[in-house]
């Protein structure tokens, strides 16, 4: 086993939390990522010494040099995931483990220093153990979990960081959508190339994302849709999020894992679920001319997005150069996605059974 996944925490949490009556103010509407518990944790790396100095400590604005690589070079990686009040009190995380394991891939891809996966899930137990009472109880709402990585070293050559930051912070959380449709706008801006980043969860990817987020805002759309860069023609992901299609013989179809599109960790639990409800399940491309095909005729029923934020979103309307395609009534959420949506959020809060052994209680 490395050492580096039984380092000792040193716990100094906050000695002026937020008090419980403006806690309580907070998470009655708690909005999505704008407000932050009270601590956080910081591991460093060093090279030739390893993770080192684990901490929970107060949360609080970073000091780092103007030459630090990762303001330079992009060196930066993070993780979504969330923990969840269930109806007993108890406090759970939601493959964790799978979480740590695509951490460890992006690292790997951006040449940074792979965090152990037995560390980066102690570090998200320590922090939501010592900032529980920061969990929502109400449906819908989670405590939305953020570990990242940035390169930390002083350096302005073309290399790889030699230092490390690796910080775990939270934030209580609504809704990211409701369960009405959004619309999505088909963008002609590319994601991600073969052979580039984006399989790995990297601050960059989103970066380039937004220009075309602020393209489908302009729209009058909520979210974007990014095709293939080689031949503009094949439905790859959304603006941070994966999709699936619902057809009219109850099959349901993802964009496969090539290499440019994220191994979304909702994405992989909605395939488990959809198998083990019998529905005939395919991990195939989809070219977006056959998706207004498929609308026009009624051959496609319901689409939607899904990813830890979102969970599943249905998506009612594609719109682009190309035109517009409804989906459906357009409104609304379909009975398939909606029973998968169920199946998942049922598995997530505890009320329902949890054969695949997913969710792993903390307090």
């Amino acid at each position: 086993m490395d050492s580096a996944t039984t380092l000792p925490f040193t716990l100094s949490p906050s000695t002026s939390p937020v008090p419980p009556q403006r806690r309580a103010e907070i998470l009655a509407n708690p909005g999505f990522g704008r407000v932050f518990t009270d601590n956080m944790v910081v591991i460093r790396y060093e090279e030739g010494k390893g993770w080192h100095d684990a901490r929970v400590q107060p949360y609080a604005p970073l000091s780092l040099d103007p030459a630090a690589a990762v303001l330079h070079y992009a060196q930066e990686i993070f993780e979504g995931m969330k923990a969840y009040r269930t109806a007993e009190g108890h406090i759970t995380l939601f493959r964790p483990q799978a979480n740590a394991a695509r951490f460890r891939k992006s690292a790997e891809r951006l040449a940074m220093a792979q965090v152990p996966e037995d560390l980066f899930v102690e570090a998200v137990r320590q922090l939501v153990r010592i900032d529980a009472a920061w969990v929502p109880g109400n449906p819908d709402e989670s405590l939305y979990i953020r570990p990242y990585m940035i390169a930390s070293e002083t350096f302005l050559g073309v290399k790889p960081a030699a230092q490390y930051l690796f910080m775990v912070i939270a934030s209580p959380v609504g809704a990211y959508f409701g369960e009405e449709a959004v619309s999505v706008w088909v963008s002609d801006f590319c994601r991600a190339a073969p052979g580039g980043t984006g399989e790995a969860k990297c601050g960059g990817n989103y970066a380039a994302s937004l220009m075309a987020q602020q393209e489908a805002k302009g729209h009058g759309c909520a979210q974007v849709l990014f095709l293939d860069a080689v031949e503009r023609r094949w439905i790859e992901e959304m603006g941070g999020m994966n999709v699936f299609f619902v057809f009219d013989d109850g099959s349901i179809a993802t964009p496969p894992l090539t290499g440019t599109i994220l191994r979304g960790i909702t994405r992989d639990s909605l395939l488990t679920l959809a198998r083990g409800m019998g529905l005939t399940v395919r991990e195939e491309r989809y070219a977006i001319d056959q998706l207004y095909a498929d609308a026009a005729s009624g051959r496609l029923k319901e689409v939607f997005a899904c990813g830890t934020a979102a969970v599943v979103s249905p998506i009612g309307r594609f719109r682009g150069h190309r035109g517009e395609a409804v989906i459906g009534t357009g409104a609304g959420i379909g009975p398939v996605t909606e029973k998968l949506r169920n199946a998942l959020i049922g598995i997530q809060r505890g009320t329902a059974p949890d054969p695949h052994g997913w969710v792993e209680r903390v307090l």
